[in-house]
């Protein structure tokens, strides 16, 4: 993928020059030569003969950042004072806070808020323990769980190392749902360590998230969870993915005339969000599904099979691929109406999609690089998603995951059923009209503030019902 310039890598040089020169205007220049790209050019002090500059710049990556630098200091006339790294500075001190929702001003204020007469309402919870929702943050405040394991594409980085990942899980929920989440990273890799650990914090929250916990066992650490806690546990690797995934294909259709049931889906990538993909989809209708991994597609004809495979493996052997096609991911494209990508880059190739039924979709959704270069799969596809921000059709489960606990809080649900995820897609779809309906817009924008209150009113909706259909199973532990 070509390099672009992004706020990621942005930095504000503290520039001091000359008050009465062309130097600031030499100094521009040198950054945009450098191909950085200017956000904002302000002056913060002026002397008699020297004002000092803020000078705020998009780079596309570190080894550009110095490459801007020494343009600027290469500059005569110029003496650069400060660089500041802006994203680092956004993490300073954490990204988070506490705050109060009374004031403590006065001797009353302290006596309801503390003791004595906080003790009259803890006898309350301790006669009815589900009092907590009412006079308490668990009615609000959900726990984002991690153990660092699976960290965005960075893998396995310890505890300490996830936490800025999950402050920004905990920024999203408050912004987008005014749910309190947060951040707890655990400095174990045992699962039940895990599961007894969230167990046992458990009162203090009304849901839990579970955030980049590698595969296998964030399969047993959820399963566990759900069935021994009476507050929704939900793992927004697999699911959150899976719920924007099947909201863009019901827009697809919607924008195509097809029937959803009718596709023939192709996956890559086999891992714990594939299977939920899968499942979802496999819940919504959808029957040929062929998912793959680096060995070609998965079947229980596979040598492999048995073992040798994974838990998502397994039930992707057993749940898809019927038909058991073989061949690697751009070979059995033929014939399919959707390809999904939840693997790598250069997975396929553009031509391969040229097999594909007419007007196909192509969700691409490898981060920072997708399975397939969007400016090379445009002859070939009538509509392109990615994973990333800087194309149209966005799969970012921030569309997904603050709706869903802000309708699950709000009725009290005791967990995320399938037919909650299922609504929660539907909340998505709905919110593109059909006036705004088009091959670059399938999907809502993530700062779409309909979009949270849509899919959180169709979940509460439908945790109201009651009604789990549970239509594909849940995989069984070895």
């Amino acid at each position: 993928m070509s390099a672009t310039p992004s706020a990621q890598y942005s930095l504000t040089l503290r520039v001091e020059l000359p008050s009465h020169s062309n130097v600031l205007s030499a100094v521009t220049d040198a950054i945009r030569n450098a191909g950085g790209v200017i956000v904002a050019v302000d002056a913060e002090e002026t002397t008699g003969e020297h004002t000092i500059r803020a000078i705020t710049v998009d780079c596309h990556g570190l080894e550009h950042r110095g490459e801007v630098i020494t343009a600027v200091g290469a500059v005569s006339g110029t003496r650069l004072l400060e660089t500041t790294d802006r994203t680092f500075e956004l993490h300073r001190n954490g990204k988070l806070h506490t705050g109060l929702n009374s004031p403590l001003k006065t001797r009353d204020d302290l006596s309801m808020a503390y003791t004595p007469g906080v003790a009259r309402v803890c006898m309350a919870i301790h006669e009815n323990r589900r009092k907590a929702f009412k006079y308490t943050i668990k009615s609000n405040t959900v726990a984002v769980v991690s153990d660092g394991t699976a960290v965005l594409g960075l893998g396995d980085i310890g505890p300490e190392a996830a936490m800025p990942v999950m402050e920004g899980k905990a920024m999203l929920f408050k912004e987008f749902a005014d749910v309190d989440a947060f951040p707890i990273c655990l400095d174990t890799k045992d699962a039940e360590e895990i599961i007894q650990t969230v167990k046992l914090i458990a009162p203090t929250f009304g849901g839990i998230n579970l955030e980049d916990i590698s595969s296998p066992r964030c399969f047993e650490i959820e399963e566990r969870l759900i069935e021994e806690l009476d507050i929704p546990v939900f793992h927004d690797d697999q699911h959150g993915t899976a719920i924007v995934t099947l909201a863009a294909l019901t827009n697809a259709c919607r924008l195509t005339g097809r029937d959803i049931a009718s596709l023939k889906v192709v996956m890559a990538g086999a891992g714990a969000a594939g299977m939920a993909v899968a499942k979802i989809m496999m819940n919504a209708g959808i029957t040929s599904i062929v998912a793959c991994d680096r060995h070609g597609a998965i079947h229980t004809d596979r040598p492999d099979y048995g073992s040798a495979m994974n838990i998502p493996k397994t039930w992707l052997a057993e749940n898809t691929n019927q038909e058991r096609r073989v061949g690697s991911p751009g070979e059995v494209l033929d014939g399919a109406d959707v390809f999904i990508g939840l693997s790598g880059p250069g997975i396929i190739q553009a031509k391969d999609l040229g097999a594909m039924n007419k007007d196909p979709f192509v969700f691409a959704m490898a981060n920072p690089n997708p399975e397939v270069r969007p400016e090379e799969a445009a002859p070939y596809v009538r509509v392109m998603a990615t994973g990333r921000s800087d194309y149209p059709n966005q799969i970012n489960n921030v569309l997904a995951f603050p709706g869903i606990f802000r309708g699950a809080l709000d009725v009290r649900a005791p967990k995320i059923t399938e037919a909650m995820k299922l609504a929660a897609a539907r909340g998505i779809a709905e919110v593109v009209t059909d006036a705004e309906l088009a091959e670059d817009y399938i999907i809502p924008s993530v700062f779409n503030r309909d979009v949270t209150q849509n899919v959180a009113a169709a979940v509460a909706k439908e945790a109201e019902v009651g009604d789990d259909i549970d239509a594909v199973d849940q995989p069984t532990l070895a």
